[in-house]
């Protein structure tokens, strides 16, 4: 019997991960990945905070394993093997929800792909300008696989597409890494079908800690996926075309022509993040946007406010509405952001409801509702009315379905850099902020990245 062969779209990938180089890469999509990278490390320091759970234990379960110190675990001071470190800061990659992030996607690929391409590019000796090119490559694939997926699909059968899809995407930025070639690279593909997984039960998690987690996951699994094939590991040739594919498993409405279509010369993964200005799900963004707009344009204090409604898309409405998770709460997240502080990094792992009265008091009268009017254009946009009524008896509404920080509405370099500096001070000084920024900005025309692993995987200056 003749030996079935892998299929034309797991052949299409492999052959594009087997070809890839960094210096195919079209200068404006390298320079947007500077920027990603550059704000997702902000966000991956910030969570080596001792003060936040999900990254201190983390790394001390990683510190436990031991193993060969091949790579930095970001900001604990301690190296360990390249999976264990993926695992580690991938899961820190998410921990406060500030990376970027794809809207339509509805995916948070930098906290996959920086951890994944940083383990190895560390391990192996690799030059910057790799560490960047795997991310733009992990990235794209990602977003591909979860469009051909679907997200709302995904979603609807409870997986989580960052976690699904992230797995396919660190598989690709692993496979350039460790040069594999299209038969290497094919099998790799296999294997992350193998271990691909992330059930939206992390929904009930109140402790923040199996959320990150998922991202922790994909990146371990992808690194894993590409270091077994290199080593002659054998795995499923045809992961998308045949047999037990991932469409079978985590779609019913697949639409396999978005792995393929301008394969090669459209970089949209990385050209279509987001940068999020809030610590929360991507969301309530755009409510957010709209909620101080409001409150700006007249001058009103949490104190002023006596109710919120909040319409959202009727497919997404499960995961803001009154979800046990801070991040992903709309009751919680709209009052902390109106409250004299501001909505903070520190507010997903302190409850701001028992210490705040005001907050307490306006978290108790935040209604959401679904409206399958906005649902026409999830998840393309997070289209959200919000509703403002004040104590006064006034009431004020606004819609909004790009969030600042969206590609149509960019923050600027300055707001970006501003960012990363507010994120990176809780656990480094000025000049290590400054230099991290250097060394990142520089990846490019880089002979290595010991500088800029150097700089995340030390200690906290201060605790």
């Amino acid at each position: 019997m003749a030996t079935r062969g892998s299929g034309p779209l797991t052949e299409a990938w492999a052959k594009l991960v087997a070809g890839f180089t960094a210096d195919s890469v079209p200068a404006d999509v390298r320079a947007r990945a500077i920027q990603m990278i550059l704000d997702g490390s902000g966000a991956l320091l910030a969570a080596s905070d001792p003060k936040i759970s999900t990254g201190r234990r983390i790394a001390g379960f990683v510190e436990g394993l031991g193993g060969a110190p091949q790579a930095s675990i970001v900001g604990h001071g301690f190296r360990t093997s390249v999976v264990n470190a993926a695992l580690a800061n991938g899961t820190m990659g998410y921990a406060c929800d500030v990376e970027p992030h794809h809207p339509e996607g509805v995916l948070h690929p930098i906290a996959v792909m920086v951890p994944a391409a940083l383990a190895l590019c560390e391990h192996l000796g690799k030059p910057g300008k790799d560490l960047v090119a795997a991310v733009i490559l992990g990235c794209e694939m990602e977003y591909r696989l979860s469009m051909a997926l679907g997200p709302v699909e995904q979603y609807n059968l409870g997986f989580h597409p960052s976690a699904v899809c992230g797995c396919f995407g660190a598989t690709a930025a692993a496979a350039f890494l460790l040069g594999l070639d299209a038969d290497q690279t094919t099998k790799a593909f296999g294997l992350a079908g193998c271990q691909a997984s992330g059930l939206m039960a992390w929904e009930s998690d109140e402790t923040e800690n199996s959320r990150p987690f998922q991202m922790g996951m994909a990146a371990r699994n992808g690194v894993t996926a590409a270091m077994l094939a290199s080593q002659g590991f054998g795995g499923p040739i045809g992961i998308f075309d045949h047999g037990h594919t991932v469409f079978g498993a985590f779609s019913r409405k697949p639409a396999q022509h978005h792995l393929t279509d301008e394969l090669g010369t459209r970089w949209d993964g990385i050209m279509e993040l987001a940068i999020k200005p809030y610590s929360s799900v991507s969301f309530l963004h755009p409510g957010l946007d709209a909620l101080l707009g409001i409150a700006r344009a007249n001058r009103l204090a949490i104190e002023d406010v006596d109710s919120i409604v909040l319409r959202f898309p009727s497919s997404g409405t499960h995961c803001i509405d009154d979800n046990p998770l801070k991040s992903h709460c709309a009751q919680y997240i709209l009052p902390v952001a109106l409250s004299k502080e501001g909505l903070r990094v520190a507010d997903l792992f302190t409850d701001r409801r028992l210490s705040d009265p005001e907050v307490a008091r306006l978290s108790a009268r935040v209604t959401v509702v679904k409206d399958d009017e906005l649902d026409k254009g999830f998840p393309n946009l997070y289209e959200t009315v919000v509703e403002v009524k004040t104590t006064g008896g006034r009431t004020f509404a606004e819609k909004n379905g790009i969030a600042r920080g969206y590609p149509e509405a960019p923050m600027s370099d300055a707001e970006v850099r501003a960012k990363f500096d507010r994120l990176t001070a809780a656990v480094a000084g000025p000049k290590r902020s400054a230099d991290l920024a250097a060394a990142i900005e520089g990846l490019w025309s880089a002979p290595g990245v010991g500088t800029y692993a150097a700089l995340m995987g030390a200690r906290p200056d201060h605790a």
